[in-house]
């Protein structure tokens, strides 16, 4: 489970948000890394249950907590999150799964963050073509009691080569393709967690199994893979 202090150190992180703090607290840093392996570990385990990760380890799939400020004007050189994402194994199994803790901020999140321009044409031709089939993923009942709608960036009108007016322009219009879900920090931190992690991530096996099958064959349902 996820310590009260590896949360409190976030906490005073955000508002101690320099190099001197950090070293001077590195052994608490070092304490709530080593207990987010922890969870990471325990989740993957359980996922794997389920589904194929390639991730091989909890330690892996987490983000670094240094910030990359080179191009930034926030020059806050630490994040004031622990988060970590794991990805699906194979090339026929698409989509990758997301955690985020942070002080009033605790979510997961599922799909596709950013789907290659290839891709996302390809994602877009496949709606256009059958768009029941793709209500049907994101309106799964599975999906909308675990993530409710589809969330995910979109373009302000239509997507190039699609009319404003097209029967499933409220589909085409997504750039991301998400599920979504927040926690409470009491929830974050029960003992419970990893298990109501696993079983959230697994209401997106629905999403999940139909973009990784339009993803992986063309418009006449012949496989790409071969």
């Amino acid at each position: 489970m996820i310590k009260k202090e590896s949360l409190q150190f976030i906490k005073d992180l955000s508002t101690n948000n320099n190099r001197d703090w950090f070293t001077e607290n590195k052994s608490r840093y070092t304490a709530c890394h080593e207990n987010f392996i922890e969870f990471a570990n325990a989740l993957l385990a359980e996922m794997n249950k389920h589904d194929n990760i390639e991730t091989p380890n909890g330690k892996k799939s987490l983000f670094r907590i240094y910030r990359d400020v080179r191009f930034s004007k926030n020059k806050d050189p630490y994040k004031s999150w622990m988060s970590g994402s794991f990805k699906r194994a194979t090339a026929a199994l698409r989509g990758g799964y997301y955690y985020h803790f942070e002080p009033g901020n605790f979510f997961i999140g599922g799909g596709f963050w950013g789907p290659s321009s290839d891709d996302l044409k390809h994602i877009r031709a496949q709606i256009a073509a059958d768009p029941e089939r793709f209500e049907k993923a994101v309106k799964d009942k599975k999906f909308t009691k675990t993530f409710g709608a589809l969330s995910g960036d979109q373009v302000k009108t239509a997507p190039k080569g699609y009319a404003k007016d097209h029967p499933a322009i409220e589909f085409l219009r997504f750039k991301q393709f998400l599920g979504m879900k927040k926690y409470s920090e009491k929830e974050a931190l029960s003992k419970d967690f990893v298990q109501i992690v696993n079983n959230d991530f697994k209401n997106i096996r629905p999403f999940f199994d139909y973009m990784s099958d339009i993803l992986t064959t063309d418009l006449n349902g012949e496989s790409l893979l071969n």
